[in-house]
Parts: structure tokens; C-alpha cells; sequence
């Protein structure tokens, strides 16, 4: 159930809970849901908890970490991310005048320190930078890392959103673990651009958000391609006795680079589907089914 995502990196849950839409963002949780859900998370295996610093306009971390002072005993028992770099325009925020990125030293530094606060931990087991910025110095990025992991507060390091050549650029002067991208059967790019390569290349397990494609499978109204792809998931579904859902990630488990997929719902029954899709072994033949009807067009 636990892998460890890289040469020198953490050990993580091979199933992650992703958090955006456990505050404001989505269901809107009270300190006692999440405590629950951290609970239900703990107990089927699910240890690795991704958040960022602006989900729910820059709150959701703090709503967290409101159920860790409660109980500190539960963080040992956790692995906790985080990212920084985007600036949102929000009243929480009154300085950010417009949406933009910021990767300087100064501002990654003093985001780990508010993310640190408001966790209510004294280290984060992964930051990620959580967007590219067209104006990112390497340099300072290292000099942030350094400074952070000299002092204890991050342990490791890697990147959400970034292409192959901005995470090679990156790498060639700090260790990344990891690059957090969104890979679904409707989000075929990583498959083609390289980008999964180069994980493979370095070693380290991406990680997925949006496997579920945000829930579009699920439309009661779907575009014609996935009708075309929930016509094969239903037939597996069949074969493995499996729920569609489990069918969809077990179709991204299936990549040799041994993504980690970050599940965001706030139901615990989903969360727990997630991990038994880690059992549904589907055929390559069947992989390339589900390819196929995403690009309507059998391969070259």
C-alpha cells in the first residue's frame, strides 16, 4: 500500500488524499468531519495527505491543521504536502492585486512558514512548487530548498504542472521526487509529451490529480468521447466485477512509472474504492481499448 516514490524520497500511501475541496473549496468541512476523515483515511491505508497553500482562498491548510492540534498524535502517522507559488486575488490575501505566480526565495520561504503555522507542524514531508512561472529563476528556487531542508522544515522536494524540459532544467540542480500532473483517459498528454519519460528516466513515481477527470465521466449529459470510453469501462467493470470509477484508475495505475493517483473526494467510500483498484490488473489490450475510444482512433 506504501511506495517509496523515489531513489532518496518519502515513503507515501500509493493512494493520496487529496484536500482542495475539504474546506471552502467544495464540501465545506467542519473541524470534526475532517478529524473523521483523517480517521477513515488512516485506517484503509490512505497516510499522504496533498494540500496547498491557496485551496480555499488560503484556509483549508489552517481547517486541517485545526484537527492536528486536537490530536498531534496523528501526524506521525501522516505524510503531509503542500505547494506554493500561485498568488490569488482574495480578501485573505489583500496585497495580491492579480492572479500571477511568484517563485522567488523570499516568497517560497515565507509560504512554507505560513503553511507550517497553519498545519500546525514543524516540518512538511513534500513541497511542491505548484506552477511553472515564466519567470522562475532556478537559482532561487535551490536557495529556498537548501535554506528549508538546512533547517529542518521540508524534507523533500519536486514540482505540480511542469513539462519535461522545466522539470530536467530544475532537477539538474536540486533533487525532485516528484511532478504532480493531471493524467486521466480524457488527459492524454503526459502519455505522449514526454513527460512520464522522464519520470521513468529519473526514477521517481509522478503523481495524478483529476484521474476522474474532475467527475466527467460520471455527466448525465456526456460529450460523445466519453460515451465512447464509458462503453468499454462498463464492459470491464463487468469482467473484474469492479465500479466504473475503479476501472478509470486502475487504467492510470497501470503505467509503468507508477503514478500515485490524488483522490479529492471528501466521501470516504470513494477514497476506499480508489484502494481497491489497486488490486484490478487490466490487460494491456484492454488499456489501449480505453486509449483508443479517448482518441477515437486506433494507433498509428
Amino acid at each position: 500500500m506504501s511506495v517509496k516514490i523515489s531513489e532518496e524520497g518519502p515513503v507515501f500511501s500509493r493512494i493520496v488524499a487529496g484536500c482542495m475541496n475539504w474546506g471552502e473549496w467544495g464540501a465545506n468541512l467542519n473541524k470534526e468531519e475532517v478529524c473523521k476523515l483523517v480517521e477513515d483515511c488512516l485506517s484503509i491505508g490512505v497516510s499522504t495527505f496533498d494540500h496547498a497553500d491557496i485551496y480555499g482562498h488560503y484556509t483549508t491548510e489552517e481547517l486541517f491543521g485545526s484537527v492536528l492540534k486536537s490530536n498531534s498524535s496523528l501526524r506521525s502517522r501522516m505524510q503531509l504536502i503542500t505547494k506554493c507559488g500561485i498568488k490569488l486575488v482574495t480578501p485573505n490575501r489583500p496585497d495580491n492585486t492579480i492572479k500571477s505566480y511568484n517563485t522567488r526565495k523570499e516568497y517560497i520561504i515565507d509560504s512554507v512558514e505560513k503553511s507550517l503555522i497553519n498545519l500546525r507542524t514543524d516540518y512538511i514531508d513534500l513541497l511542491l512548487i505548484h506552477r511553472p512561472s515564466p519567470l522562475m529563476d532556478p537559482f532561487e528556487i535551490v536557495d529556498a530548498f537548501n535554506t528549508l531542508k538546512e533547517d529542518g522544515k521540508v524534507l523533500h522536494f519536486g514540482v505540480s504542472n511542469f513539462t519535461k524540459e522545466q522539470f530536467a532544467m530544475l532537477n539538474k540542480f536540486v533533487p525532485l521526487v516528484t511532478n504532480q500532473i493531471e493524467v486521466s483517459p480524457l488527459h492524454l498528454d503526459p502519455f505522449l509529451d514526454g513527460t512520464l519519460d522522464e519520470c521513468m528516466y529519473k526514477r521517481i513515481s509522478p503523481m495524478a490529480y483529476s484521474a476522474l477527470a474532475g467527475g466527467k465521466f460520471f455527466s448525465k449529459t456526456p460529450e460523445d468521447r466519453i460515451m465512447r470510453i464509458n462503453k468499454i469501462v462498463d464492459r470491464l467493470s463487468r469482467k473484474y466485477n469492479a465500479k466504473p470509477d475503479q476501472i478509470l484508475i486502475s487504467w492510470v495505475l497501470k503505467h509503468p512509472s507508477g503514478i500515485l493517483p490524488v483522490i479529492g473526494s471528501t466521501k470516504i467510500n470513494r477514497i476506499e474504492s480508489a484502494v481497491h483498484a489497486l488490486d484490478i490488473k487490466i490487460t494491456d489490450e484492454e488499456w489501449f481499448e480505453i486509449f483508443e475510444a479517448s482518441q477515437g482512433k486506433e494507433v498509428a
